[in-house]
């Protein structure tokens, strides 16, 4: 028998102390590098976008990818590729850790709309707030002192 999974998750992940040094005029090319990386380790995107900030990305994974695995390797090599080409001026590194929410197949459009629309989302709301609405829609336990 053939193996059948649908595994959705919306992965979070921010500059480190979250320097607003993603600018807009390089951003494309971030989104396409991890695309490139996705797309190698067989993982399905449907959304992906980044603020100044931080990323969101809606994906698949393919079933023999672990998660953390995943979010280490497009955190390395964005990190390595951003500081050789100095793609980011002041980008340091990404934040420590992240936050990955699985979601049902019926959420996956929602969720694709508010990934498209994070630069208007945040006129309004910062990324604390966001995250803080995310672990807590998931119904994940988190300490206000451990967020970026």
């Amino acid at each position: 028998m053939s193996t059948y999974t649908q595994i959705l998750y919306h992965i979070v992940f921010s500059t480190k102390n979250r320097e607003p040094v993603l600018l807009a005029s390089r951003r494309e090319d971030l989104l396409k590098y991890i695309q490139g990386i996705l797309k190698n380790k067989q993982c399905h995107l449907y959304r992906i976008s980044a603020v100044t900030d931080h990323v969101h990305i809606l994906c698949s994974i393919h079933p023999a990818v672990c998660l953390a695995d995943l979010i280490r390797e497009i955190k390395n090599a964005t990190n390595t590729w951003i500081t050789q080409d100095r793609v980011f001026p002041g980008f340091a590194h990404w934040q420590d850790g992240y936050g990955a929410f699985t979601l049902s197949i019926e959420e996956k459009d929602a969720v694709v709309e508010y990934i498209k629309n994070q630069e208007t989302h945040h006129r309004m709301r910062g990324f604390r707030e966001e995250l803080c609405d995310l672990l807590a829609r998931a119904g994940v336990p988190y300490d206000e002192r451990y967020l970026p």
